[in-house]
């Protein structure tokens, strides 16, 4: 950054650094292993807790987290295959405005339009996506293949 793109009155990155170090010390005085003495369970994890002492709640506890992720990440999505070049990827449309595509490496491989984009230079993640898959999506709702608004139970509604 030079001088002339400096803000009046902010103050410089080496004594932000400095300050901050003088406030919370350096990274490797901080305490974050138990001690040796403490048998009690694990703590540090709020989401989910050890229970040495109840393994039949830790296990309801595990397997009810593993279905809540599995559902908040696979909830309503429908394989979508690209008209154009074939590439299969995973839709949830949440609205008119609003569709989730998840794509994974085959498809974003196989895909024509990304592969143009690598080719002319550009990075593919920096595209707003295939305007030939959006034709398809379009396609799957017209066909009622995909719904216009899923109809899956959002992620975390006490639903197991």
């Amino acid at each position: 950054m030079n001088s002339g793109d400096e803000v009046p009155g902010t103050p410089a990155v080496e004594d932000l650094a400095r300050s901050m170090l003088m406030l919370y010390g350096p990274h490797d005085d901080h305490d974050d292993e138990p001690a040796a003495e403490d048998s009690g369970p694990d703590t540090r994890y709020a989401r989910q807790p050890l229970f040495p002492v109840d393994p039949d709640r830790y296990e309801a506890i595990r397997a009810a987290t593993e279905r809540d992720s599995d559902r908040y990440l696979n909830g309503g999505l429908v394989p979508v295959e690209c008209r154009h070049c074939r590439a299969t990827v995973e839709v949830k449309k949440l609205g008119p405005g609003y569709t989730s595509v998840q794509w994974n490496s085959a498809s974003l491989n196989r895909c024509a339009y990304f592969a143009a984009e690598r080719e002319a230079g550009n990075p593919s993640s920096r595209a707003r996506g295939c305007p030939n898959l959006a034709k398809s999506i379009r396609h799957a709702v017209a066909e009622g293949h995909l719904e216009e608004t899923s109809s899956a139970p959002p992620p975390g509604d006490g639903i197991d």
